[in-house]
């Protein structure tokens, strides 16, 4: 896989997941509905500095792992492909019937605050953390610096992201009730999980 041919190939597969409905989604929408776009885009933004926090850290030690030890490397492999596939599998047999974004108490006022609540809710969350180191070793191409091209792949995913959030936080009702309908929820769900699948046998079968 070529620098460029890795980039497009994130850039779609972190896009779809972008797409797909959870606690980060969640957030936003909440905040947008009960306490404005403001403290939604402080959320937001709080948000992507959790992942690029996960981002950098995943980067710079899966890159450490790939280069120092062929058993880590093998650990890390599996251990990705194991994660992606039962994700994935689970997402296709069992995919949601709706998505509720729920009620949000405005406990805390103004963007920073907002902000706080989105890196918080981000940081806390360990499956983050397992979703880059997962996610970003597949998408490094030979002979680039693992740590920074990971860094950038994650900088790829904080932008798709912000710009997902941007989208929500502009059409906060009818992306709501979308994303409240039966249908719309399962095939993102199923798209999703065909996605993981396919990256974690790619993951399994490739060689160093």
């Amino acid at each position: 896989m070529t620098t460029s041919q890795a980039l497009i190939a994130f850039a779609f597969a972190a896009g779809l997941l972008t797409l797909t409905p959870g606690l980060d989604t969640a957030l936003v929408i909440r905040t947008a509905a009960a306490e404005g776009p403001r403290r939604a885009a402080g959320a937001a933004l709080g948000i992507g500095l959790g992942c690029l926090i996960w981002g950098a850290a995943a980067a710079f030690g899966a890159g450490a792992l790939l280069t120092a030890s062929e058993t880590a490397y093998a650990i890390l492999k599996w251990a990705g492909a194991l994660y992606l596939a039962c994700t994935g599998l689970r997402m296709i047999v069992k995919p949601r019937d709706r998505f509720e974004p729920g009620e949000m108490r405005a406990v805390d006022a103004g963007p920073i605050a907002a902000l706080r609540r989105g890196l918080l809710t981000n940081l806390l969350n360990p499956k983050v953390g397992i979703f880059y180191v997962s996610f970003l070793p597949q998408f490094i191409p030979p002979g680039v610096d693992p740590g920074r091209f990971g860094l950038l792949l994650a900088g790829i995913h904080v932008a798709e992201g912000l710009a997902w959030f941007a989208v929500l936080i502009a059409a906060t009702v009818p992306i709501a009730g979308l994303l409240r309908v039966g249908a719309v929820v399962r095939w993102l769900d199923r798209v999703t999980g065909g996605v993981f699948v396919a990256f974690g046998l790619r993951l399994a079968l490739e060689r160093r």
